[in-house]
């Protein structure tokens, strides 16, 4: 991350941290760091864990227990980071972390802003009251909007801590030039599925301990599609891409729209000189036709794209970021 920090200029980069398995000064550190090296342009992704295995192998998997009080733990993982960057210091005294006369210096210039992905209610109350965004689960195969009422909830929660927390909405786009074509590519994913290795994993979702109808295993498990489980789905023409997600972007509660894509540099392009100008809610990006906006965009920005696609490989060796936020 601090690579990408030192070879862009624009992009937020948020890094994700599994909170059981690195303490929180250690993170609030590397986060001030990271922060100083990009101009303020980093955060960082608060995650709570609920798949017991990804711990368990290593030996860090504190119990089932942890099921239902993982967000009690990242509030307090949360708090001392942030005591931390806002003072310097932390003597935070709690049930999972005790600090003692712990420094940090220097501290960042902004504040580090924080999200996270809370499905359940005990998960979004978390958001609401520590992070910046919550990330949200889009569900079903082109119905852009079903999830509608996770960004509500997230929005309630919002209101009731005084905060301004929005939801960016999860999504894969499959996209072709037909509707056809696009659905040829979902078949084809369908047909070509590991059954027994999504079985076992979706065996491992149904090992949370602590479930609510709203939690993230619920919503894995509700999923229509034995594959791409745990996003919306959309999946169509570059047109019918375009309309879905400015549905999406309607949502209340709604304030981005994170996209990730089979093919990601070609999904990558084709939604930025296809699918982006022919959205309602990215005018502001290409303000004029979608004809004269693609040109634009393939025609002054081609070279730059190629560029930093050969800094970030030469950055992070055989390695691109897998998710794309388009903010709305």
């Amino acid at each position: 991350m601090a690579g990408l920090a030192a070879t862009t200029s624009r992009i937020r980069l948020y890094a994700s941290v599994a909170v059981l398995t690195i303490p929180p000064a250690i993170v609030a550190r590397m986060a001030s760091t990271i922060a100083d090296i990009s101009a303020g342009r980093f955060g960082v992704n608060i995650v709570s864990g609920w798949h017991k295995i990804e711990y368990s192998q290593m030996g860090l998997w504190p119990g089932d227990d942890h099921f239902g009080k993982r967000y009690d733990y990242s509030t307090e993982y949360v708090r001392v980071m942030q005591e931390l960057w806002e003072d310097g210091h932390s003597d935070f005294q709690g049930e999972y972390f005790q600090m003692e006369a712990c420094k940090l210096s220097p501290r960042p210039a902004s504040p580090i802003k924080l999200v996270a992905a809370g499905q359940s209610d005990r998960g979004m109350e978390f958001a609401a009251q520590y992070c910046d965004f919550n990330f949200a689960l889009g569900e079903g195969v082109n119905e852009p909007t079903k999830a509608a009422g996770v960004p509500a909830r997230m929005l309630a929660h919002a209101q009731k801590a005084g905060r301004d927390v929005g939801s960016y909405m999860l999504y894969m786009i499959i996209a072709d030039e037909t509707d056809g074509a696009a659905m040829a590519k979902w078949d084809l994913y369908n047909q070509g599925a590991d059954l027994d290795a999504l079985g076992h994993l979706l065996g491992k979702v149904a090992e949370d301990t602590a479930p609510s109808a709203t939690s993230m295993a619920a919503a894995i498990q509700r999923s229509a599609s034995p594959i791409n489980f745990n996003m919306g789905t959309l999946v169509g023409s570059y047109g019918k891409i375009a309309a879905m997600l400015d549905e999406a972007a309607e949502m209340p509660g709604v304030k981005g729209i994170m996209l990730t894509f089979d093919d990601f540099l070609a999904g990558m392009d084709d939604y930025g000189t296809r699918i982006q100008p022919l959205m309602r809610c990215r005018k502001h990006v290409w303000p004029g036709p979608p004809d004269r906006a693609a040109a634009s965009w393939s025609g002054a920005a081609s070279a730059k794209i190629d560029d930093q696609k050969k800094r970030l490989q030469t950055a992070v060796p055989g390695s691109l970021p897998g998710t794309a936020i388009a903010c709305v």
